[in-house]
């Protein structure tokens, strides 16, 4: 699976995310946040070997509610769901090793 270059500007609404099917990696950060293009190269290793996961990444912020609503206070964050449901977090991560950990099993073939 590759991971989603961009981060979105226009978030989804938090029931829009609960609804969603499948295994959703939500990634909240910016364009511009150090911490967040450093984490880029080891998210994509870990995506890269990964079926089936859709990976979202939402610019987050000040007034920005879907973070909120995930408590998200550091960037980058990894949030990994199932169908609604928490399975994983990483809160700056600085090697796929970490990401992969979070992940688990999720997508592996």
């Amino acid at each position: 699976m590759n991971a989603t270059e961009h981060y979105a500007q226009t978030e989804p609404s938090r029931a829009e995310v609960d609804a969603m099917h499948g295994p959703v990696l939500l990634e909240f950060g910016t364009a511009w946040c150090g911490h967040c293009r450093a984490a880029q190269p080891g998210i994509a290793k870990a995506l890269a070997d990964r079926q089936g996961i859709s990976h979202l990444k939402i610019e987050d912020g000040p007034g920005r509610p879907l973070g909120r609503s995930f408590r998200v206070k550091l960037w980058p964050t990894l949030i990994l769901l199932e169908n609604g449901q928490e399975l994983g977090r990483v809160v700056r991560p600085q090697q796929a090793q970490a990401i992969d950990q979070a992940l688990g099993e999720t997508g592996k073939n």
